[in-house]
Order: structure tokens, then C-alpha cells, then sequence
């Protein structure tokens, strides 16, 4: 593990010659001036006076060598709808979606709140407002009514989108009596609601003045040519709340350049993926997996990214792999509990397709059990990358990096630090380092490399309380989830810190109970 060592410590040893290689991945309209400004920790500004944007480095400036091929590949099994668009034709709705935003008033540094399913118009909203400068924040479609509202409070977002409705297991969800009534518990309701109306809730009501039919406004710029926001990196790109949060939600606030920068670099080191290969991730655009590995890391890397809407069972337990074979699929990004539920299925439905393009499963969101590790090694014959992170930090903590070295995996293990992550094993009672097999806090020395939360939305102060302050005399990055690292200095995540079981006076996580 030799380059793999060496690339690690450089990363850290010499940040600023270190991320001046990897900036060059993405184009800057203006070059930056420092790589590095991290005078008042533990925040962190990358890229320094460079101005660039998410949606030129994920589609403009792909048209002069890619215009023909696919960008975004979007399927759904719940309406049968199939809808392929080259990097020209998402260039072009991205354009129309921009130009649409910008008549409702919306401008940079404006927040827009996305509550969508799974349809390509999410991601040309996403996109828009990365194009001209707004900041969007996108909630998953499955939240409540009041959940959304302490959201769109929080954000004060200038308009909205969303849609009529959903689908999930052949049925109609529908959203937009939850945007109602959203907006009638919040404080600081949007003045615009734009609506893509896909026809499936019949009793959809709309709000004159305020609501807007999508299709009726696109139809007004189909020819528009929006030009990009110049963004400095430090700007913020978006807001993501995190999951599970109580009382007031948390945003995750994240740069531009630091990210556009971080996820280009992943594609290469981590997902091993050239532009012209194909990405299969079936997470939703309402988490970070897919802000990052749905949207914009496969588009900034020229990759083609397949966007889906429905259940891994429906119509069949092998609807993922027809689509692995269909599509040529080369890296494929998933969760252990989606595996799991494959993994009770008839074997035969995996076989009946040609998943041979497969090189890669990429597996995160929870721990990996070795049980289903192994299934899915044997079953697919392809490797199976354990990767751990986070939605602050927006792209790996730990996991094999391929296209640094080919470092052999262990089952059960997210594997080692990514370049850029000064891991820290810490132990809870001491605040010293945790040796060998014996169990710590998850942690990072600042400064958090390119691509993590700057702060949280709207307050610096909550930041440094929430994630630095857990030892007064240590100013460390707080993950909040326990860890051991073995001889081989393989790490093994055991679950939250705050999901532990008292017995006898030992803290015990909800993995090593299951284990």
C-alpha cells in the first residue's frame, strides 16, 4: 500500500501543491488566488478569489467533445417512462429551466426549495439554479408537511418547486396538498410555486397568483440561452438538511469550487470512472448521495448518470441488473439495505442478465455486514467498495481509492482515510488517541478538506458547537460515530454514539449488538 501511503501524506503534508492538481479538473472563469485560507479555524475557504459554476463544469463545457452523448439517463418503473438526454439537450432544459426561475424573480444568492420525485426536471432545477447563482435546497419528497415548513422557515426560499405527485410500488404519492399546507404553517412562505404537473393527482389544486404550470412556462423559452453566475468558490452551492434532525433543522451549507473540485477528484481516485462511462446510483436526489453521485460528480466528470425512479423489486427483484446490462453500467452506488433486500430474491433473477460492464459496487449509508458483502462479491463477481461519509462532508471519509491504488479490501471495512481526511481515532472518556482494535470516536483535524460543509446554514456559532466542541482542548471534527481501526489499519464503524446500550457498564453500539 505503498502509493497509497504516499498519496495520503502529500494530501496532507502539502495541501496547497497537493488540491492545485486536482483544481485542474474543473474549469475556473477566473483563477483562484490561494488554494487554502484556513486562518480562523476550523473554518476553511478553498480555491480563494477563483470564480467558476457547478452547472458549467456539469454541462457547458462538455458540448464542444461530448454534445451526442448521453448525460442523463432517466427511467422510471413506476410509470414506464424512459427519457435519455444528451449533454446538448440538458444543456438546452437546463437553459429553459433557468429562464423560467429567473422570471419568477429568482437571482443569486435567492433560495429555491426542491421538493420533487424523482424526474429529470429535479435535476434540471438543481442545475438551473447552480447556473444562475441561486441556492437550492433540495427536501426529499417522502417528509411531512411540518417538516417542510421549519425547512422552508429556515431557508426562506424566494420560490419553489415541486410536482403534482410521486409514484411508489405502482401508486400515486401526492405532494402538492403537502406543499399546501406547508405553506400555510410557514413563517416565510415562497411568493412563486412552479409545478410539473405529470397528471397523476386528478384533485391537484392550484393557487392563482402563486402557483405556476411548468410546461406552460417552458413552452414561453424554449430557445433561451442563460448565461452562468460566476461564482467565488467559497459561495454557497446549496443547503441540505440533515435527516433526523429535531427542532430547528441543521443545514449543511457547502462551497462551489471546494466541491466541484472534491467531486471531480473522487470520480477518478475513488469511482474509477472516465467521462463516456456510465454511472447507475440508486439513491434519491433528496439526500447527499444524490446532490453528489446522481447530479453533479458523474456530469462534472463527463460520465453518463442514470436517474431512477422506483422500488429494486418492481416489476422484478432483477429490474437493477436489466438496467446494469441495458445501459453498460461500469460503477454501481447503493446502500447494504438495498442489497439485503436483493439478497432474498431468487438468485435466478440476478443471472438472467449480462451484468459483465459491472466492474465496481459501491455500498454506503449504514454499516456493511460481512454476510452481505460477501453475497453480493460472489453473486455479481465484481469488487464491492465499503465507503463510509457523511452529508457534511459530501463526499467519502473512508474507502478503497482504486484509482489511487488497487489496496486489497477486507469485508466489513470502509477500508482506509480518503486523501485530503485527517482521521482521528479518539477515545470518548480520554480524548486520547485510541490504539489498535480498541473502540473510539470518528473524527477529522481541521481543516476539512474541499468538498465538506463550510458551516451551517445561517449560523457560524452552531457550527463550531455541533461538530468541534466535543474536547475543550482538541479541536476536532465530530462525525458522532464510533469506530476501531485493526493492525492492518483497516477501519470498522460500529454506529452513532449517541445509539448505545448501557450493560454492566460497557457502551455497546447497535452493530456490534447485531454482530
Amino acid at each position: 500500500m505503498d502509493r497509497y501511503r504516499e498519496f495520503h501524506r502529500r494530501s496532507l503534508a502539502d495541501r496547497d501543491a497537493f488540491w492545485r492538481t486536482e483544481a485542474a479538473l474543473v474549469d475556473w472563469h477566473e483563477p483562484y488566488l490561494k488554494v487554502l485560507d484556513d486562518s480562523k479555524p476550523p473554518f476553511a475557504r478553498w480555491f480563494v478569489g477563483g470564480r467558476t459554476n457547478l452547472c458549467h463544469n456539469a454541462v457547458d463545457r462538455h458540448l464542444k467533445d461530448r454534445a451526442a452523448q448521453p448525460a442523463l439517463v432517466y427511467l422510471s418503473t413506476e410509470t414506464g417512462e424512459e427519457r435519455s438526454y444528451t449533454y446538448a439537450e440538458l444543456h438546452a432544459e437546463v437553459n429553459r429551466m433557468a429562464a423560467v426561475l429567473a422570471s419568477l424573480g429568482v437571482a443569486k444568492g435567492d433560495r429555491v426549495l426542491v421538493y420533487m420525485p424523482m424526474i429529470a426536471e429535479a435535476a434540471f432545477a438543481m442545475l438551473a439554479c447552480a447556473r444562475i447563482g441561486a441556492i437550492h435546497s433540495v427536501v426529499f419528497g417522502g417528509f411531512a408537511a411540518a417538516s417542510l415548513a421549519t425547512r422552508i422557515d429556515d431557508a426562506q426560499p424566494k420560490a419553489m418547486v415541486t410536482s403534482d405527485a410521486g409514484m411508489r410500488g405502482g401508486k400515486a404519492v401526492p405532494y402538492k396538498h403537502l406543499v399546501d399546507e406547508a405553506l400555510r404553517l410557514a413563517k416565510h412562505p415562497p411568493a412563486r410555486v412552479l409545478i410539473v404537473d405529470r397528471g397523476l393527482d386528478k384533485a391537484m389544486e392550484r393557487t392563482p397568483g402563486r402557483d405556476v404550470d411548468y410546461a406552460e412556462a417552458r413552452a414561453r423559452h424554449l430557445d433561451a440561452k442563460v448565461p452562468c453566475a460566476w461564482l467565488e468558490s467559497s459561495e454557497p452551492s446549496y443547503i441540505l438538511y440533515t435527516s433526523g434532525t429535531t427542532g430547528k433543522p441543521k443545514g449543511v451549507q457547502r462551497d462551489t469550487g471546494g466541491y466541484a473540485v472534491a467531486l471531480a477528484s473522487s470520480m477518478r481516485r475513488i469511482f474509477c470512472l472516465e467521462p463516456g462511462d456510465t454511472m447507475f446510483t440508486t439513491s434519491d436526489i433528496g439526500w447527499v448521495v444524490g446532490h453528489s453521485y446522481i447530479i453533479y460528480a458523474p456530469l462534472i466528470n463527463g460520465t453518463t448518470t442514470i436517474m431512477y425512479e422506483g422500488l429494486p423489486i418492481r416489476p422484478d427483484p432483477g429490474i437493477w441488473w436489466k438496467i446494469v446490462a441495458d445501459r453498460k453500467v461500469k460503477t454501481m452506488f447503493s446502500s447494504p439495505t438495498a442489497i439485503r433486500v436483493l439478497k432474498k430474491q431468487d438468485p435466478a433473477y440476478m443471472k438472467a442478465h449480462d451484468v459483465s460492464t459491472l466492474q465496481y459496487l459501491f455500498l454506503a449509508g449504514e454499516p456493511l455486514d460481512e454476510p452481505t458483502a460477501r453475497w453480493a462479491s460472489d453473486s455479481l463477481g465484481v469488487a464491492i467498495v465499503d465507503n463510509y461519509w457523511q452529508t457534511e462532508t459530501g463526499w467519502p471519509i473512508l474507502s478503497a481509492q482504486q484509482g489511487v491504488e488497487e489496496t486489497p479490501r477486507k469485508f466489513g471495512s470502509p477500508s482506509f482515510p480518503v486523501y485530503g481526511y485527517d482521521v482521528r481515532l479518539v477515545n470518548e472518556a480520554t480524548g486520547a488517541d485510541a490504539g489498535t482494535d480498541e473502540k473510539g470516536v470518528l473524527m477529522i483535524a481541521p481543516p476539512l478538506p474541499p468538498g465538506c460543509m463550510t458551516t451551517v446554514w445561517g449560523d457560524d456559532e452552531r457550527f463550531v458547537k455541533t461538530y468541534f466542541s466535543t474536547f475543550r482542548d482538541r479541536m476536532l471534527y465530530s462525525t458522532f460515530d464510533w469506530a476501531t481501526r485493526d493492525k492492518d489499519g483497516y477501519y470498522f464503524v460500529l454506529g452513532r454514539t449517541d445509539d448505545v446500550i448501557n450493560v454492566a457498564g460497557h457502551r455497546l453500539g447497535t452493530r456490534e449488538i447485531e454482530e
